[in-house]
């Protein structure tokens, strides 16, 4: 069987939404009504970190009003602070809440339990990195193809390294 470029695409859609569902399962268990799976990954992007609205959606590839109206919910939550920089009163940076934290601990316990039933031992861990190696190498060639214009890097490196030959 050939596996084809839109089938991966299609199944990394599937599984972040399906990830978003454990999620919102998850949030369920700990009694959380206040804030979306979106708003979850937000914070984890944040971390133990300090940092400005900017590096956050280049962090983590949102798309601009949509992560500003998560960010906006997630202050009003209690779940983020934001400070507005004194000297440019629209750039902010933002971190977590002691409410934040303890989310994102909350979560990461659950998440470890399923790391430790997906994983099953050292061969299931193996199985994890090579599926995670494969999805950084996807993400790697989808950016640079974006970087080329819609050319895949590979045909656009062969084109000047043939030109260069010349």
């Amino acid at each position: 069987m050939t596996v084809t470029h839109l089938e991966l695409a299609n199944t990394v859609e599937r599984i972040y939404r399906r990830f978003a569902d454990l999620l919102r399962v998850d949030l369920i268990r700990l009694g959380n009504d206040d804030i979306s799976p979106a708003q979850v990954a937000l914070l984890f992007n944040i971390g133990d970190d300090e940092l400005s609205v900017r590096d956050l959606l280049d962090r983590g590839h949102y798309m601009g009003s949509n992560a500003s109206y998560n960010l906006k919910q997630l202050v009003e939550s209690g779940y983020i602070e934001r400070q507005v920089m004194a000297r440019d009163r629209r750039s902010a940076r933002i971190k977590l809440t002691e409410k934040g934290h303890e989310l994102c601990d909350s979560l990461q316990e659950f998440h470890e339990e399923y790391h430790e039933a997906l994983s099953n031992g050292r061969d299931g861990e193996a199985e994890l990195e090579h599926a995670l190696h494969t999805l950084r190498r996807l993400e790697e060639f989808w950016t640079q193809t974006l970087r080329y214009g819609g050319i895949p890097a590979s045909t656009t490196m062969m084109t000047s390294e043939a030109r260069n030959r010349r």
